[in-house]
């Protein structure tokens, strides 16, 4: 529920810190005194409308999924928007965005002044009537978990089947080619770090003839050597360096020599053909460290490819399992569907009786097995379709859904929004729409905008919204509300019958008189 509300300077408002109750929450007011104003800025603090206010904020009893959105609970949770610059978003301090914000509140509040045709859904009309059932059956609830159990795992194994069903249409394609593929890499057997090689080996046969050639003119340096050293001897100087130098340059020049003649080995043509071959793989796969991996996975490819019959015939069975399982299952929940259905159907047209609005047809159809069973749940109204109902009808027969889905529910509804939904009906019409939100009220919080005394008169709780030089909010005692109620039947001029008879209306609405 939404314990409190609080809003600052917001179009008429200056101010407006209120307390709610559960139950049915009624406002009324005079015309332009802004009562359209608070409910809306009700649903701005919880960023279910866009309203310019500087302060909004909603103090709720909602829980908030603390991983999912990565904000932490506290014994009451704070909903609150600031206008400063720009409208920023909190919740219990923490900043948010308005979509995590909306997505929240959505799932406890409901405002009923659009035609939303969701509790219309074959799936929520199923639910109404498998919520029934499990109200008279422990054992319903664990058939439909078994069943929903059972097709989520049918329709994944189903998938996995037309997979394999489409891979045999064309297996022998994907073996060709899965063969080709692995054929044109082992063709040429890559190895890791072989284009470096190769590189080198080019670079070093493109010098060759340079190299031999420099060092034969550079061993002519070793024919002075003796003399070099005879030098150093009678100059009295250590020749250890020289001697060094020289045995080290030796070195060199011999093993340079010797991967030359090496080299002599190496067909040129050759080093040039793998360069190509290796440098197409690049091209292709991106490096020979790809091609390898790309080999691999063709190679497990195939190995799938050969093992698909198996795999198929183990699905079949499966398969098969599940579906006799899901049959039994389905035609047992449809079984308690159609057992229920009369009933529920007659609770209907009771609410329905009640909000003078005439019968609906409620069925059940067959359908494609799925995640519900083989039922589609279908409504109407007699003689007149959903989508051309008046905007007063649509909320009347919503009404009557809700009122029957309160008959099976075990905890909280969450709250409600109903804006003037008692508009230009009768005072008989008016007072079984009060009716209906006072049984609603044991389930959900409800506020709503009335204009009719008898819905008024059925409050828990009355806000009057008045203004003077700005609009204000007072909560009404007894005597304030039989005023109010006055007021709403008689005009501004009060009359001592008008004050008789809303005394009379309050009091039986309480069950006092």
């Amino acid at each position: 529920m939404i314990e409190r509300f609080y809003l600052k300077e917001f179009l008429t408002f200056k101010e407006a810190d209120l307390e709610f109750h559960p139950g049915l929450v009624v406002f009324t007011g005079p015309s332009g005194s802004g009562k359209s104003i608070l409910m809306r800025s009700i649903l701005a603090s919880v960023g279910l409308d866009n309203v310019e206010a500087q302060i909004c904020e909603s103090t709720v009893s909602w829980m908030i999924d603390e991983e999912r959105y990565g904000l932490q609970n506290e014994n009451s949770n704070i909903f609150r928007h600031v206008k400063k610059e720009k409208t920023r978003y909190f919740i219990n301090n923490q900043s948010t965005s308005k979509s995590s914000m909306e997505t929240i509140s959505g799932e406890y509040l409901r405002h009923l002044s659009l035609k939303d045709y969701s509790d219309f859904e074959p799936s929520a009309l199923l639910r109404l009537l498998d919520e029934r059932i499990m109200q008279r059956s422990s054992e319903y609830a664990t058939l439909l978990l078994n069943q929903r159990g059972h097709y989520a795992e049918y329709k994944k194994l189903s998938d996995e089947l037309k997979v394999i069903e489409d891979q045999e249409k064309h297996l022998a394609e994907l073996k060709e080619f899965a063969l080709y593929e692995i054929g044109k890499i082992d063709a040429i057997k890559p190895k890791i770090g072989e284009d470096e090689e190769l590189m080198a080996i080019k670079k070093q046969l493109s010098k060759k003839e340079k190299i031999e050639a420099a060092i034969a003119q550079a061993e002519t340096i070793f024919a002075y050597e003796s003399q070099v050293s005879s030098a150093l001897g009678l100059l009295e100087s250590d020749s250890a360096f020289f001697d060094d130098a020289m045995n080290e340059l030796r070195n060199v020049f011999e093993s340079s020599m010797e991967r030359l003649n090496e080299l002599e080995e190496i067909s040129v043509e050759s080093v040039l053909d793998r360069i190509e071959q290796i440098s197409e793989l690049k091209r292709r796969y991106g490096s020979v460290e790809e091609a390898l991996a790309y080999r691999e996975q063709k190679a497990k490819e195939l190995e799938s490819y050969e093992n698909i019959e198996h795999s198929k015939e183990d699905l079949v069975h499966a398969i098969g399992k599940l579906k006799t399982a899901l049959d039994t299952e389905a035609k047992a929940i449809s079984k308690e569907r159609h057992a229920i259905l009369a009933e529920t159907r007659e609770r209907l047209n009771l609410y329905l009786g009640m909000l003078y609005l005439r019968e609906a047809t409620f069925e059940l159809e067959p359908c494609e097995p799925n995640a519900t069973g083989i039922d589609k749940a279908v409504l109407g109204l007699s003689g007149t379709k959903l989508d051309k109902l008046s905007s007063g009808e649509f909320n009347r027969l919503r009404l009557a859904l809700l009122a029957l889905g309160v008959e099976s529910m075990q905890g909280s509804g969450g709250v409600l929004m109903l804006d003037e939904i008692d508009a230009n009906l009768s005072g008989e019409e008016s007072m079984s729409v009060a009716k209906v939100l006072r049984h609603l009220s044991t389930r959900y919080q409800i506020f709503v905008i009335s204009h009719q005394p008898q819905l008024t008169s059925m409050g828990e709780q009355h806000f009057l919204i008045y203004k003077d030089d700005e609009s204000r909010v007072q909560e009404l005692d007894e005597k304030g509300r039989i005023e109010e109620i006055a007021r709403i039947i008689s005009g501004d001029a009060i009359s001592d019958e008008a004050i008789g008879f809303a005394r009379d209306l309050f009091e039986r609405s309480r069950g006092l008189s």
